[in-house]
């Protein structure tokens, strides 16, 4: 795990061997959750759920993260372009990967997916070729925007394109689309998808109003599924930190869930905030992609 100068790791450790994965750069790093010891019977259920998952599962080894969000345009390409730059940063090689992206805009006679273009930049890529074959023009879910065009959204080359960066980097970042249960094919949810790649889930909620009820039933859905979430990060896509809601979207979900509430996002910002707002922090984005059957892995 990469640390900083004269910083002081904050770790929960049970029977899982869950590492710590979330540092200050300085000060003592107080609980980002009322009851640090829930985080262990929250990492004994992630290790249930990966040992369910893999038995259906075609890659065992590769670290990754799966950001899902809340709804669509809660910040999920933000979020996920922050964690490439922050992981190649910190001397990491990383893959990207997006299962389908619907919503172009013309570029004269051209189209252009501008979340396609935020995240090959994040990337240092030359091209979103290797992040996502199935695009879509209609700003729609795949299957609906497919057959608007004519087409048919295309499991199998989804599931290609996530298999090309397979043990060839550190860690693999895909986004998903839209929300947890958002239409992939005409079969198939972002939660199958997401279910198939076996990577812990970072849910990306809009700070604000309905925030918590679109953030309980997220998880609730990933639980039925048997998904592992490695925590919560709520962004801030609206300038809404001031609003009453804002300033009580942590603590209320903090109370309502067991599941890590990593941080928040402000404004247009760069860094993801402690619940005091006031202290920068930094997530171990690399601890958190190692959240898989035996526990957070520490290899950095």
């Amino acid at each position: 795990m990469i640390t900083r100068p004269n910083a002081r790791i904050f770790k929960v450790r049970g029977d899982f061997g869950l590492q710590p994965y979330i540092y200050r750069d300085y000060g003592y790093l107080e609980s980002y959750v009322e009851k640090p010891d829930r985080l262990v019977p929250h990492a004994r259920k992630l290790k249930d759920a990966t040992d369910r998952n893999k038995k259906e599962h075609t890659v065992t080894s590769q670290r990754g993260l799966f950001v899902t969000g809340t709804d669509t345009d809660v910040g999920k390409t933000y979020v996920s372009s922050l964690i490439l730059r922050e992981l190649i940063d910190a001397g990491h090689s990383v893959g990207v990967s997006k299962p389908a992206c619907s919503g172009a805009v013309m570029d004269g006679i051209k189209p252009r997916w501008p979340d396609l273009d935020q995240l090959t930049e994040a990337a240092g890529l030359s091209s979103d070729s290797l992040i996502c074959q199935q695009k879509f023009t209609a700003p729609l879910a795949p299957p609906v925007a497919a057959r608007h065009e004519g087409l048919q959204s295309d499991l199998s080359k989804m599931q290609e394109n996530f298999l090309a960066w397979d043990s060839t980097v550190d860690i693999i970042v895909v986004e998903g689309v839209g929300g947890l249960l958002c239409p992939l094919t005409d079969q198939d949810s972002v939660a199958d998808f997401a279910a198939w790649v076996n990577f812990p889930l970072l849910i990306v909620a809009r700070l604000g109003l309905g925030t918590i009820n679109h953030t309980l039933l997220t998880i609730e859905s990933a639980k039925l599924r048997n998904l592992m979430v490695a925590g919560v990060i709520l962004n801030d896509a609206e300038g809404l930190a001031d609003t009453p809601a804002g300033k009580t979207n942590f603590s209320e979900l903090a109370n309502r869930t067991e599941l890590p509430i990593l941080g928040i996002i402000g404004h247009s910002s760069q860094s993801v905030n402690l619940r005091d707002q006031k202290t920068p922090a930094r997530i171990d984005w690399s601890g958190l992609a190692g959240l898989r059957g035996n526990g957070a892995t520490n290899s950095d």
